[in-house]
């Protein structure tokens, strides 16, 4: 059984300047809805390797957060994704910037799995880590003012377990001889996500 989330901080519009996340952390982001070009991001989580977990909550129109941007644009910081095709077009369109290096868990799950199509990160941390996520908030309006506890529960658990996922997959990943086709992959997603941005 992974262990629970250590720490949990929640900041408006961007992180202090001196917090340190460490050489590897997960992201996850909250949006209006899935359409890229007309739903706000309206919150996007981080968890550490260590399970701390960072929640920026921004108002409206409100991306200028140099702190995030630098951690989000540091290549000597690994980004690990669920499914980081949404996230990184998202965090692209309304901060202006090219997250890398990335790991998406999602990508790593169908190249590593192929014996079953569920891939989702619900599935991921049942069948990988003997974890039941709860996921009744994944349609609940994310661009309140205040997120409510049940919320706030939901995005830590969407980045909470993502280091551990990495880790199961990477080792069947090298097993089969996949991990190069992993890091292509990982490497043309920046890409793939300015095609999605211009439709």
């Amino acid at each position: 059984m992974v262990e629970k989330v250590k720490t949990v901080k929640l900041y408006k519009n961007d992180i202090p300047k001196s917090l340190n996340l460490g050489k590897s952390i997960a992201i996850d982001t909250e949006t209006m809805g899935l359409n890229i070009q007309n739903d706000r991001l309206c919150l996007i989580q981080i968890s550490t390797e260590n399970k701390e977990c960072h929640l920026i909550k921004f108002d409206k129109d409100q991306y200028n957060a140099p702190n995030l941007k630098k951690v989000l644009e540091d290549n000597s910081i690994l980004k690990i994704f669920h499914f980081a095709r949404f996230d990184v077009s998202i965090i692209k369109k309304n901060l202006n910037i090219k997250c890398s290096p990335i790991y998406c868990t999602k990508i790593a799950s169908k190249l590593a799995r192929t014996f079953t199509s569920r891939h989702g990160l619900k599935d991921l941390c049942k069948e990988l880590l003997k974890v039941d996520l709860n996921k009744t908030n994944q349609t609940s309006d994310w661009g309140q003012k205040e997120l409510s506890n049940a919320q706030i529960n939901y995005a830590i658990n969407d980045v909470l377990y993502l280091h551990e996922i990495k880790n199961k997959l990477d080792k069947i990943l090298d097993r089969e001889g996949r991990m190069y086709l992993a890091n292509a992959c990982f490497k043309f997603l920046p890409f793939k996500s300015e095609f999605d941005l211009i439709g």
